[in-house]
């Protein structure tokens, strides 16, 4: 029996083309809730950005920043852990070299990011969010950052994560850039620490998502599905992979399963 399901945001619960929430969708997930299941998120985004995104639906609870910080409804912390110090000291003497690549630095309330490029850009309107403010990455070492985005793309990350981002990892969803987590960190351990708050049992989970950073959560509940919009390496993580966003994907995927 199903009793928490974990949702990812962008190209899950909110359409690229629409930048919404289906109608279909936000029906789902008060039946859920009304049946008694739990529902959560599981993103990459800041909390800031999360809740800008899922507007007015009630969920019991909010994996973000990939697992860097979990949170109850009523935003109780259930989990919060950064980056290193060195890390971010190395990325600094690092961006100096290379101040051509973007980075951004998240906490808890608060962003910002050392450069605006096409890239930067780019990915911004395909969130529809706007572009964080500009500040020197000196700004990163007075700050608990809980996540990096990175604007290079897939060849560079070895340079980076073999000598600069010695604690940390990458989980990329789109070729322009990379958030960067500390080591140990994803959503799949994100979910651990919320079912251990709640009581329940990782045999009685499901999620939904369709990017790169979902696919050690796909792996790790009992029933992971891929969106129909997803990447080939994220449906071939699933258990399952449904239709698109855009064609009640979640609504679809739950009802085979006969959850609703």
């Amino acid at each position: 029996m199903v009793k928490a399901i974990f949702f990812d945001i962008d190209g899950t619960l909110v359409s690229f083309k629409t930048h919404t929430i289906p109608e279909s969708t936000r029906q789902t997930l008060q039946q859920l809730r009304q049946q008694g299941i739990k529902v959560f998120i599981a993103t990459g985004r800041p909390k800031m950005l999360m809740m800008d995104a899922v507007g007015d639906i009630e969920f019991d609870g909010y994996i973000t920043l990939n697992g860097a910080h979990c949170f109850t409804s009523s935003h109780e912390d259930i989990f919060k852990k950064g980056i290193s110090r060195e890390d971010i000291e190395r990325l600094v003497n690092y961006h100096h070299a290379h101040p051509e690549i973007p980075f951004v630095f998240a906490s808890g309330d608060r962003w910002f990011i050392t450069s605006i490029d096409a890239s930067v850009e780019e990915v911004a309107r395909l969130i529809e969010i706007d572009t964080p403010p500009v500040e020197p990455i000196e700004h990163a070492l007075q700050e608990d950052v809980l996540q990096i985005m990175g604007y290079f793309n897939k060849e560079q990350e070895k340079e980076i994560f073999d000598h600069v981002l010695l604690g940390c990892e990458p989980m990329r969803w789109n070729p322009l850039f990379t958030d960067i987590i500390a080591s140990g960190n994803s959503k799949s351990m994100g979910i651990d620490k919320v079912l251990e708050h709640y009581g329940i049992n990782l045999e009685e989970t499901m999620a939904f998502g369709d990017g790169g950073n979902d696919i050690p959560m796909l792996r790790h509940v009992k029933i992971g599905v891929a969106m129909g919009n997803a990447a080939p390496e994220v449906q071939a993580s699933a258990d399952y992979v449904t239709t698109s966003v855009d064609e009640d994907g979640i609504t679809h995927a739950l009802k085979h399963f006969g959850v609703i």
